[in-house]
């Protein structure tokens, strides 16, 4: 969920990172999963792994990056967003999920979205390791839903662009050296994110008509792929 620069940033601050904070709050939320991944298809491995995954790297984040020794109610939302996010991936490989479940839960984390930062701005707790545990719980949400709308047959493969754009965007990073540095605030970037998002939810929906499922996820797919062609062009013209 984090990339290698945000660990490499110097702290802010001589602060304990808040750690006990973010145990008791992994703590209650991995009981929640296991409880509703075994309610709904009988396994919780999957969820429980992704969201180790994501509790060792934000660990690593306080750190490394965070300058504040409070974990905040801004991080334990975008915690429990994550949460859901790791729940609905054990889901994709379960076909017997309700379709209603994932929906609701897509809707739920989609929504919180937002929150997180105004309760960080209320708290004085904003920080860069924060904006960007927010950004990656979006990039994973995101995926995963493409994966769902994929599997289930409700989209073509056209859908995986919404999932796995950035992820795409971050491996030719590793190649391309000048797509690693920082981009400005955009809200031109902030939007379309809104818009892929809420394009994969709107598909989700069991109630969508099928003949919208192609014109929503392509028009979505080519704003996605303009907002990160403006991006790249920025960075390599900067570069030069």
């Amino acid at each position: 969920m984090f990339d290698s620069d945000i660990f490499n940033n110097a702290r802010t601050a001589e602060v304990d990172p808040p750690i006990v904070g973010l145990s008791i709050s992994s703590g209650f939320l991995a009981l929640g999963i296991v409880g509703a991944a075994l309610l709904t298809n009988g396994s919780a491995l999957v969820p429980l792994l992704i969201f180790g995954v994501a509790v060792v790297l934000v660990m690593r984040g306080l750190r490394y990056s965070y300058p504040h020794n409070i974990f905040g109610l801004c991080n334990v939302v975008t915690l429990m967003r994550a949460a859901m996010v790791a729940f609905l991936a054990g889901a994709v490989i379960d076909a017997t999920v309700s379709s209603w479940l994932v929906f609701w839960v897509g809707a739920a984390a989609f929504s919180l979205d937002g929150i997180d930062g105004w309760l960080a701005r209320r708290a004085g707790l904003t920080s860069q390791f924060g904006a960007r545990f927010d950004m990656e719980t979006d990039a994973l949400l995101a995926a995963v839903l493409a994966m769902w709308l994929l599997a289930t047959g409700t989209t073509g493969p056209e859908i995986l662009v919404l999932g796995f754009m950035r992820y795409l965007f971050c491996a030719a990073s590793f190649f391309v050296t000048p797509l690693r540095a920082d981009l400005p605030v955009s809200f031109r970037r902030k939007a379309i994110c809104v818009i892929q998002i809420g394009a994969l939810i709107a598909l989700l929906f069991p109630l969508t008509p099928e003949f919208l499922a192609a014109p929503v996820s392509i028009f979505a797919a080519i704003l996605l792929c303009w907002s990160f062609a403006v991006d790249i062009n920025w960075l390599l013209r900067r570069a030069t």
